[in-house]
């Protein structure tokens, strides 16, 4: 992990002194001939940089991610907390990473079939829904499930989260942003019982799910709407492209903190024309600039 801080590279110092996650790989094995599974680095910010709160590992400020193995499977999720239940008195982030620390607790324990990842989703929001000690808030989420005895990924998404697949310098897969209208996404909620009926809340049968196969090389970017709102397709395809096929773990999480910088670097830049500015436009709202916001990075690509 030392060998990050010291490459001489300004922003991959930046990072690693507060905001990356280093995620584990098997590098030892990554020259040898096996089923597919996931090289992957993890990089992000919360909205609002504290020294006076160190980095946690699964969560950028409301924003939380997970990782797991099953039998056959490698998954990779990501889940964004909605901050406005801050006004109430209720931390936005206890709810999402609640929910993706335990997605990658039934995945680790086989609860789950790797072509379910709706399910997944739905499995850990009920266990919210049963928690004897009530755990309030909404949440977007997006799950991806590589199945290694098909060489194929189930996805499933709610909400403006999502993930972009890249191959050969194309986006060949990405998901559906789901909104009710513009600037409220689709979510998972457990509301206080003074606000049921008053809340949106949407089911976890109404996650957008999609299946494909993958090929080694296959570049995959899961990432909250804070690396989406303010990033251009063609700026995350530039930096996408150019980890196509790579297994150096240090080369990976290079990109992945490239791309999280950007995000970041952005979302606070009041001039920049950004999607979600141009989004709003569309809309009828006269807005430019980015949208400062947690983010969250998990840049995977295929190895077999």
């Amino acid at each position: 992990m030392q060998q990050i801080v010291t490459t001489g590279r300004l922003i991959s110092r930046a990072l690693w002194n507060g905001f990356t996650n280093l995620a584990p790989s098997n590098s030892e094995h990554v020259n040898k001939k096996r089923e597919p599974s996931f090289l992957y680095a993890v990089c992000g910010f919360p909205k609002e940089s504290s020294r006076k709160h160190p980095p946690v590992k699964g969560k950028f400020g409301d924003d939380a991610w997970f990782s797991a193995k099953g039998k056959a499977t490698d998954v990779l999720g990501v889940a964004d907390g909605v901050g406005g239940w801050r006004h109430y008195g209720i931390d936005p982030g206890e709810f999402s990473s609640f929910l993706m620390t335990t997605c990658e607790r039934l995945v680790s324990l086989g609860k789950v079939k790797p072509n379910e990842p709706n399910k997944l989703l739905a499995q850990s929001y009920y266990e919210l829904l049963e928690n004897k000690q009530p755990i309030l808030g909404s949440s977007t989420a997006c799950v991806v499930v590589l199945n290694k005895e098909t060489s194929s990924i189930y996805t499933a998404n709610i909400g403006d989260s999502g993930f972009m697949v890249v191959r050969g310098g194309h986006v060949v897969h990405r998901s559906e942003e789901q909104q009710h209208y513009f600037n409220t996404p689709y979510q998972l909620s457990v509301p206080p019982p003074a606000h049921n009926g008053q809340v949106l809340s949407d089911s976890p049968d109404s996650a957008d799910t999609s299946d494909f196969a993958v090929e080694n090389g296959d570049v995959i970017l899961l990432a909250t709407d804070g690396v989406f709102d303010n990033v251009p397709d063609h700026l995350l395809l530039k930096e996408l492209s150019q980890v196509e096929g790579v297994r150096d773990p240090l080369k990976l999480q290079c990109a992945a903190n490239t791309i999280a910088w950007m995000a970041r670097i952005l979302a606070f830049d009041r001039s920049f024309l950004s999607p979600f500015a141009l989004s709003a436009q569309a809309n009828g709202i006269n807005t430019v600039g980015g949208k400062p916001d947690d983010i969250t990075v998990l840049l995977a690509t295929i190895a077999m």
